[in-house]
């Protein structure tokens, strides 16, 4: 714990020193598990990772990853979250915007040009549209899929399926066809779950019955 105590000092003064100069734009900072975390404001996204990297206390060279993440019962659902990484200070930052499906994220396409693959695959799973994306498509479903696959909304099932037409000789997209209606399950133990009568007993107490009455 005296190890670390330093590394979070390092991030606190860092943090102080990156919200004094960005003042607004960063709406509040947080530590957490010993990695410094900024909420920032969605429309100055593209300033403040200049000034990660650009700035000589900074020098946030690589953007390791950038993702989103939905949670459905906020006003604006998805967040973007940037992972930065500098070598200089060997110190990693987190980045958070929140959005909606309606307000466009600005790309930061032209600050990391490896956020070009991820803002698409961002849109593609999550439907978050960036502004100004030089290739704004889909990167890992099919052109053609409707819906974004990661929303919490979305089907399990989704709503189309795929197969070859062995008559059409091509690819076909068909809605989702379950061939098995849904069934409810006890979720009992044999030993709970095991019926009082099995099926044939019924023969049994007949014919002890009629040996009975003999």
């Amino acid at each position: 714990m005296a190890d670390a105590e330093p590394h979070i000092r390092s991030l606190a003064d860092l943090g102080e020193t990156i919200a004094g100069e960005l003042g607004d734009m960063i709406s509040s900072r947080e530590i957490i598990n010993g990695e410094l975390v900024l909420h920032a404001q969605r429309d100055s996204i593209v300033k403040i990772l200049m000034f990660l990297r650009d700035d000589v206390n900074c020098q946030f060279k690589l953007l390791m990853e950038l993702c989103g993440v939905d949670y459905p019962e906020r006003e604006e659902r998805f967040d973007v979250v940037y992972c930065l990484l500098s070598l200089t200070q060997n110190m990693r930052v987190r980045l958070k915007l929140s959005t909606d499906e309606a307000s466009p994220v600005p790309s930061v396409t032209g600050v990391y040009s490896s956020a070009g693959w991820w803002e698409r695959e961002a849109w593609d799973l999550y439907g978050i549209y960036f502004s100004d994306h030089p290739d704004l498509r889909r990167i890992l479903s099919d052109y053609g899929f409707e819906g974004h696959p990661l929303r919490k909304d979305f089907p399990l099932t989704g709503y189309v399926e795929i197969r070859y037409d062995d008559e059409q000789k091509r690819v076909v997209y068909e809605p989702v066809n379950l061939t098995q209606e849904y069934r409810n399950f006890d979720f009992l133990s044999p030993w709970e779950g095991v019926q009082q009568l099995l099926p044939g007993d019924e023969k049994a107490e007949a014919a002890e019955e009629e040996g009975g009455d003999a």
